[in-house]
C-alpha cells in the first residue's frame, strides 16, 4: 500500500514540474493517531475526522502545489507519522 501512495506522490510531484498541477484540488491526508480538534483551526479551515482505524484525515480545498507543500510542513509539525496524501474527485 506504501509503494502505491509513493507512486501517487511522485506522479503529482513529476507533474507539477512540468507545471500541469497549478489549480486548486481536493485532498485528503491520513496521518497515524488522532489529531487533537484544537488543531483544526492551524489547518485553515480544512476538515479533520477521526477514522475507527486509529488514523486522522484532513481534508479539504487547497489552492495549488504551493499551498500544498505548506500544508505538508504543518503536518510534519504535528509529529504525527504521515500515512497518505491522495488527491480526490471534487465531485
Amino acid at each position: 500500500m506504501l509503494t502505491h501512495h509513493m507512486r501517487s506522490y511522485v506522479s503529482i510531484m513529476s507533474e507539477t514540474a512540468t507545471g500541469s498541477y497549478r489549480e486548486a484540488g481536493r485532498y485528503e491526508i491520513r496521518l497515524k493517531g488522532h489529531l487533537d480538534s484544537r488543531w483544526a483551526t492551524w489547518f485553515d479551515g480544512l476538515g479533520l475526522t477521526h477514522e475507527s482505524d486509529g488514523t486522522t484525515i484532513i481534508s479539504g480545498l487547497v489552492a495549488d502545489q504551493a499551498a500544498l507543500h505548506g500544508l505538508l510542513q504543518k503536518v510534519r509539525d504535528t509529529g504525527l507519522p504521515l500515512v497518505s496524501v491522495t488527491q480526490v474527485d471534487p465531485h
